[in-house]
């Protein structure tokens, strides 16, 4: 293995196991106290933070009837732990820069100068693209699909049996946290194919071969990740693809360079 360039050292110093330990004890309590701190705040706000959420449902659903609908708890603790849960997924959510600023400043003082340039841009795109991955799901995503979803209603009045929604608190947070997770984590492919490529495990020139295998996995996690209704799951499946074509193009830019024989 090739020695890095004199000038491409490690900033740190050596530091006893224990000196170690001891930092990363200090990593971990920043990043418990910033969870903690987000996750109350977020549980003092959690019944607006679950108006945002169900909002799409919400307009959708007075849309359909001309007046607002409810939605419903069954158990007596349902309504609690739908808040617990709402305050847990903002907490983590809002915490995570925090947590992974902590993350860095724990590991980067043991890396190269050059394998700090190469982490860094990654890193500060990741949340940017799990970001726009949310935003897809809750802007775009969620309005399709509970259309699709409450065509299925039947009015009164039709001659037949009315079949009327009424969605419980906590299934509708599992199903829209599952999808705005499911998006965010798949937006990350460009991060990690590039990533990939950065340290030689892939290549662009790999990537474009096998893009036709690619295409049909990405309909499959695309099945596998989102409910069974085409509007989601073609919803996810076509910015995989354009994000899987993103990722040929940036392991392009970042894969090593053949050097001449």
């Amino acid at each position: 293995m090739a020695k890095p360039p004199e000038e491409d050292v490690i900033d740190d110093k050596p530091m006893p196991l224990l000196d170690h330990l001891i930092e990363l004890r200090t990593r971990l309590l920043w990043s418990v106290a910033a969870f903690g701190i987000a996750f109350a705040v977020c549980y003092y706000f959690s019944r607006n933070i679950y108006a945002f959420l169900a909002q799409p449902l919400v307009d959708i659903l007075t849309q359909q009837s001309g007046t607002p609908r409810r939605l419903i708890f069954t158990a007596l603790t349902e309504a609690f732990f739908t808040y617990l849960k709402v305050a847990f997924f903002g907490a983590a959510f809002i915490s995570f820069p925090v947590v992974a600023t902590q993350l860095w400043l724990f590991i980067a003082p043991g890396l190269y100068r050059s394998e700090k340039r190469a982490l860094l841009p990654f890193l500060l795109a990741s949340p940017v693209l799990f970001l726009a991955g949310a935003a897809l799901a809750y802007y775009v995503i969620f309005p399709a699909a509970w259309h699709f979803f409450i065509s299925f209603e039947t009015p009164p009045g039709n001659g037949g049996v009315p079949i009327q929604l009424e969605a419980k608190v906590g299934e509708y947070l599992d199903l829209v946290m599952k999808l705005i997770f499911a998006f965010g984590v798949a937006f990350q492919m460009p991060v990690a194919l590039a990533l990939m490529a950065k340290v030689g495990i892939i290549s662009s020139a790999g990537l474009r071969k096998y893009r036709r295998y690619a295409i049909v996995g990405m309909f499959v996690i695309a099945a596998v990740l989102t409910p069974p209704d085409p509007i989601s799951q073609m919803g996810l499946a076509i910015p995989l693809i354009a994000l899987f074509e993103l990722s040929i193009f940036a392991a392009k830019l970042v894969e090593p360079k053949q050097s001449e024989s």
